[in-house]
């Protein structure tokens, strides 16, 4: 009796879509660990970042509101430009466990640190073209991340490393409406990149496999039994029948079983970018001479990534491929591309600044848009169905206060503290997102060397509450446990005055 392969390969083609899924849509999009929530970033400015970044807006002779809020361009008199380096150093070390989808332990370590060091740089130029008029240039790093695991953790099949990165270029103008109000607009273009890997579990690919097996052997058992029961066949000749039937789908599960053996893995490697454009609109108020106030409204920026795939297979699934009744049915983990919508958030933030004669004292609070990242959905360009990932973030504030103190003339001495929540919980939080609540503690140094040249330098470090993590990959593997979390951030910059 031959077998149909029928209900094996509608058995396997649900997992052929889902090991997808995870490589393209995560590679494209998934975010990880920065300085503020998620995978947002605030380090463009050195002075600002010493003060915990309050009175972003309205603390006055910071170039970066080119990028932060346009109105408040009228605060700068004259040509300036810019420059800030930031190193932020992240570290994520994980403490748990892993199963696969029978319940079985993975094997491997914690994955080491899956923190980093990178360089966020920024530079502005901003000029005073008329009485009323200011202009301005920018180029900084809103959102990035970075964080890899050891190549053989126990969480390999949800992540090992996630890098993204938008870099936008920003073009800005000011208008003074009175001498207490002005207005700012922007217009920025963001380039988003994302690159991702992951191990992929051949063992839970054989499994699928096994249990199509498993169900084609007793759906051909049960067409036996009923033609034993209406007379068809002889009952010892179908019992042999059944016999042969139940010998040939174990052997075929067996030699599945010695192709596909636990912890012989793949691996992917997915990368994907795309240009996005947005706006933001801004107002600066001069409540009185020592008091100002700021608002400001940054678009959302939706993209379109296109990204490629890279995969490697093992000799054993590529064996199961070889063979015709199965290549059709299995997930083909072969070159290939996909395209994903993805949109950068919303942000409405506020600003404010008390200016006396020895010391400045500012707030700031910031609300980011999160719950525009809902789902993705991947298109992929073989032509199979699309695949969705369900995400559900949730919207996130950040506050600050902070200040600067005058030593003399040339000396500024700066201190901030910040809170800034989390767009991620427990039942969505992955290891590409070892994410929690943050606090923020800031210190800050600024030398006016000149009346043309300054000199900033802050250091913060931020603690980050335990992230506990109980994650499924699309083949079934759980990763249990928690993430610890600290970082540390140096920032430089220096501010030239024509």
């Amino acid at each position: 009796m031959q077998m149909s392969t029928r209900p094996f390969k509608a058995a396997v083609r649900p997992l052929a879509f889902a090991a997808l899924s995870l490589a393209i849509a995560g590679a494209l999009v998934s975010p990880g660990a920065a300085h503020a929530s998620a995978f947002q970033l605030k380090e463009n400015s050195a002075k600002g970042m010493g003060r915990a970044y309050a009175g972003s807006a309205t603390a006055g002779g910071d170039v970066s509101v080119v990028a932060n809020n346009p109105a408040a361009m009228t605060e700068l008199n004259g040509t300036y430009f810019q420059a800030d380096v930031t190193a932020i150093n992240f570290s994520t070390k994980f403490s748990g466990s892993a199963q696969d989808v029978l319940g079985r332990p993975i094997s491997g370590g914690n994955g080491g640190d899956g923190g980093t060091t990178l360089p966020v740089p920024a530079l502005f130029f901003a000029t005073k073209v008329s009485d009323k008029v200011h202009i301005g240039a920018g180029f900084s790093v809103p959102f990035g991340f970075q964080t890899e695991y050891d190549r053989n953790w126990v969480g390999r099949y949800n992540g090992i490393k996630s890098k993204f990165q938008s870099l936008d270029a920003t073009l800005s103008a000011s208008y003074d409406v009175s001498d207490n109000f002005a207005v700012g607009v922007s217009a920025i273009a963001q380039r988003t990149s994302a690159e991702l890997t992951s191990a992929i579990n051949f063992n839970a690919v054989g499994l699928q496999v096994q249990q199509g097996i498993a169900q084609q052997t007793a759906a051909g058992i049960a067409q036996i039994q009923a033609a034993i029961a209406a007379g068809q066949i002889p009952a010892a000749q179908g019992a042999a029948m059944i016999q042969a039937a139940a010998a040939q789908g174990q052997a075929a599960a067996s030699g599945v079983a010695a192709l596909t053996p636990p912890g012989v893995d793949g691996y992917a490697r997915i990368k994907g970018d795309d240009w996005g454009y947005g706006y933001q609109v801004g107002g600066f108020w001069k409540l009185t001479p020592n008091d100002r106030v700021a608002i400001n409204y940054r678009s959302k920026i939706s993209h379109r990534l296109s990204g490629t795939g890279d995969f490697t297979s093992t000799p054993g699934y590529q064996l199961l491929q070889a063979n015709p009744a199965l290549a059709g049915s299995l997930p083909p983990f072969s070159n290939t591309t996909g395209t994903a919508d993805f949109t950068t958030p919303a942000v409405l933030s506020g600003s404010y600044w008390h200016q006396a004669e020895k010391f400045g004292f500012g707030i700031d609070l910031a609300w980011t848009k999160w719950d525009v990242f809902k789902e993705l959905r991947v298109k992929y360009g073989n032509g199979q169905p699309d695949s969705v990932e369900q995400f559900n973030w949730r919207n996130t504030v950040y506050a600050s206060i902070g200040g600067d103190y005058y030593l003399n003339d040339k000396l500024t001495l700066r201190g901030g503290i910040a809170v800034d929540s989390t767009p991620t919980y427990n039942a969505v939080r992955d290891v590409r997102v070892p994410d929690s609540t943050r606090q923020m503690v800031t210190v800050g140094l600024g030398y006016k060397a000149s009346e043309h040249f300054e000199i900033n330098a802050s250091y913060a470090h931020i603690f980050v509450n335990a992230a506990h993590i109980n994650s499924t990959s699309s083949t079934g593997d759980v990763v249990t446990g928690s993430f610890s979390d600290y970082g540390n951030l140096l920032s430089l910059s220096a501010i030239y005055k024509f």
